[in-house]
């Protein structure tokens, strides 16, 4: 057993290779080139280029082995990693998600486990107290979640233009100045066109070619280390020494500070470990990267500067890159390697884009895209159409508009330390909320990780105008789409908290307008968890006439990566049983894959019919009153497929009366056979059947989803800058992306759809 586990990790390690590792990977093709690029000059006393080793070395211990692999890494949430994991591991322990739709039925999530009862917890409770008493402190820290989120779309762009343009300017070498300006930038968009338009094909169909071409990167780059530093400088190890790092920025002072924006580049990438960490294990991520990709990528470094410290004449264009010190003999085979792993380095940013956005919309952070599920096999596999295109436009007006690897590592690499940053702050709130650890030991950590991140910003923030405007206005921009969707979202979702009405109300409307039930079941979608939303009692009073089943569906996402199918399901009554009226939650998580429609309806019907039956037997074992039965919040969870689960299909009881339940569905026809035992008391029996006959028919009658059709205001009297977020901000969103009907699956032949106006 444990030779296979060994075994599986082994084999995971090496497939994170292609996925996790191909951007830290490729990294050295242009970190000596972005630090020398204007800041500072190599020199003959190879002072600069030891310190800027010694700065790279320092940096892939501390950032990527130190922080990511031994501390964050373990911060996942029931496996997943990335800036939203970390954030819903915060909800989940304190009170400080701005959406309120919190159900303490949700705490019964077999993935929601928290380690101890917040109560039980004294160390952290002051500071969990503190942060949810203060609304400004929540948004604060949303805003802090949708800015690493933005910065790690940003290097979606920034990533691959670096990464391909540096593997191709290899071709400098081999070319006349004014013929590479020329080659490198169309063959640049060319790869790049290509790139993206793979991606509707799903990684899993090419994703077996990525591991292999990043191992052979890794060894190749090792291989070219070794033989340079043998060969050129064997004493190149000294610069290992942290002196050096005191001795560069002695002699460069400010400029030298200035270069930390090319040397933080050699950490591009990291965040990638964390973010895919749902595709593998937290082991295989950790022993490929310690034994191989560390050792490489210090090899590589190494051998690039015991080269450099016996060169020093460069004609300027060329500058200090990586084909330099490629021996000329493998210089061609070497450039169609780095162009491969560039590629698929470039891959795994992507993905990870696709997967940040499926998770901010779950979360009510992002306007509705179509999302589609590339492998049937392997789960997270996305690829979103609306995203994947202006990310390539968006690559391709930074390759023409910078056409130098200076600009785009300025850029790329304020996109890079943002997030690090982001993650230092959420991980040590991670560590005081959700691991109780002393408050000292998470400041230690912040302070330590923070003051080096915060250098490197800082070092990044002075190349504003050189480059890192690109990633500060894509996420300004970003920021206040998701900002203004979220807000919009929250202040929708109060206004039908405010004006939702009773289930009293309506009986005594339907006793006092004479009521007509037609046949069949309606589906009323709701984001409330209790109560009769507002455009169903517009709807009635307007139209006074609803279906004979009655059920108000909530489909809402749970702070959790995944909700297990069996607990998928709350169901209960919303007012007496004879009303026939029922309140489903369906509850995802923020990497689940919503059904189809026909999959659902049927699973809806057979968790109503179930729930019938339980509901019976409940009320036959618990004499309590009607009254008391009849709560508004009193709910059962009904697994996915709950008949197999909880009702036998024994067909020798002879003795048992039976119902049979068809639900219809255009491919198949499923029956459903409930078995009563004949030890309940005749009038419940007698009840329930008549209920279950009810259910059957309205089903075969047919489904109607009933849905709210909305258009936001902005309240008289708001401000400029309110009227131009709500009315026109978020209006324009919600007409340009996906309705909820076309999210949810509904067919449009059975939408009923009511207008509201939402007066915010």
């Amino acid at each position: 057993s444990q030779r296979e586990t060994w075994r599986t990790t082994m084999l995971l390690a090496y497939q994170s290779l292609g996925v996790v590792y191909g951007d830290l990977s490729i990294s050295p093709l242009y970190v000596y080139k972005s630090t020398f690029a204007d800041d500072i000059t190599h020199t003959d006393s190879n002072d600069e280029i030891l310190g800027v080793l010694s700065f790279v070395f320092w940096t892939l211990t501390l950032i990527p082995l130190l922080k990511y692999v031994s501390i964050v890494l373990r911060a996942d949430d029931n496996g997943e990693g990335g800036t939203f994991a970390l954030y819903s591991l915060i909800c989940r322990h304190a009170n400080v998600s701005l959406l309120p739709n919190r159900q303490l039925a949700d705490q019964d999530l077999s993935t929601y486990s928290l380690e101890r009862p917040p109560e039980e917890v004294a160390d952290g409770s002051r500071v969990r107290r503190w942060l949810e008493g203060h609304r400004s402190l929540k948004t604060a820290l949303l805003v802090m979640v949708m800015i690493g989120t933005c910065m790690v779309i940003g290097d979606g762009v920034l990533t691959p233009v670096i990464s391909v343009f540096s593997a191709v300017s290899g071709l400098e070498l081999s070319l006349s100045k004014h013929q590479h300006e020329y080659a490198v930038t169309p063959i640049t968009c060319a790869i790049i066109v290509f790139l993206f338009a793979l991606q509707h094909y799903g990684t899993h169909r090419v994703g077996f070619l990525f591991a292999p071409i990043i191992l052979a990167w890794l060894i190749c780059m090792s291989a070219l280390g070794v033989y340079n530093i043998i060969y050129w400088n064997p004493q190149v190890y000294m610069a290992l020494n942290p002196v050096y790092m005191f001795k560069f920025l002695k002699k460069t002072k400010k400029s030298g500070w200035m270069s930390l924006g090319g040397i933080l580049l050699c950490m591009t990438g990291s965040e990638a470990m964390f973010a895919d960490l749902g595709h593998f294990s937290y082991s295989a991520i950790q022993l490929a990267f310690t034994s191989l990709v560390y050792p490489a990528l210090i090899l590589g470094y190494m051998g690039q500067a015991a080269y450099l410290t016996k060169h020093h004449d460069f004609d300027s264009s060329y500058q200090i890159g990586y084909y330099i010190s490629v021996p000329e003999a493998v210089r061609w085979p070497v450039l169609v390697l780095a162009i491969m792993a560039s590629v698929v380095g470039s891959q795994a940013i992507i993905s990870g884009t696709f997967s940040i956005i499926n998770q901010s919309q779950a979360l009510s952070c992002f306007p509705r895209v179509k999302v589609v599920h590339t492998s049937a096999k392997v789960h997270g596999q996305i690829y979103i159409p609306e995203i994947n295109w202006m990310l390539m436009v968006l690559c391709i007006a930074v390759t023409v508009g910078f056409r130098d690897t200076k600009h785009m590592g300025n850029a790329s690499g304020l996109a890079v330390i943002t997030v690090m940053l982001v993650t230092t702050c959420l991980t040590s709130l991670v560590m005081m909320l959700c691991w109780h650890r002393p408050p000292a030991l998470a400041l230690a950590f912040f302070v330590f990780f923070g003051s080096i991140e915060a250098l490197y910003f800082s070092a990044s923030l002075t190349k504003f105008l050189d480059g890192a405007w690109v990633p500060l206005l894509l996420a300004l921009i970003l920021v206040a789409v998701m900002f203004v969707w979220h807000h919009t979202t929250v202040k929708k979702y109060e206004f039908d908290l405010h004006n939702k009405v009773t289930m009293e109300w309506l009986l005594a409307l339907c006793d006092r307008l004479g009521m007509v039930r037609v046949p069949g079941i309606g589906l009323v979608y709701t984001d409330l968890t209790s109560g009769v939303p507002a455009n169903f009692s517009r709807f009635v009073t307007n139209l006074p006439a609803f279906h004979r089943v009655l059920v108000f569906v909530c489909v809402k996402s749970v702070p959790v990566p995944r909700v297990l199918p069996a607990e998928r399901y709350l169901v209960g009554r919303v007012g007496p049983p004879g009303h026939r009226s029922y309140r489903c939650i369906v509850r995802y998580g923020y990497r689940d894959v919503h059904q189809d429609v026909d999959s659902f309806e049927t699973e809806l019907v057979e968790s109503l019919a179930s729930f019938i039956r339980l509901d019976a037997l409940f009320r036959c074992s618990d004499a309590r009153s009607d009254a008391d039965y009849e709560r508004e919040n009193a709910f059962t969870v009904i697994g996915s497929n709950p008949l197999r689960r909880r009702i036998s299909y024994d067909d020798t009881h002879d003795s048992a009366s039976s119902v049979e339940i068809r639900v219809d569905s255009p491919t198949v026809v499923k029956r459903v056979r409930f078995l009563v035992d004949p030890g309940s008391p005749d009038a419940e029996d007698k009840q329930m059947l008549e209920e279950l006959h009810e259910l059957c028919e309205a089903r075969e009658a047919g489904t109607a989803f009933i849905m709210g059709h909305s258009h936001v205001k902005a309240k008289p009297g708001s401000s400029l800058l309110r009227r131009l977020a709500i009315g026109y901000g978020y209006n324009f969103l919600r007409r340009n992306c996906r309705s909820p009907d076309v999210v949810l699956r509904v067919p449009p032949a059975s939408l009923l759809e009511v207008g509201m106006v939402y007066v915010l």
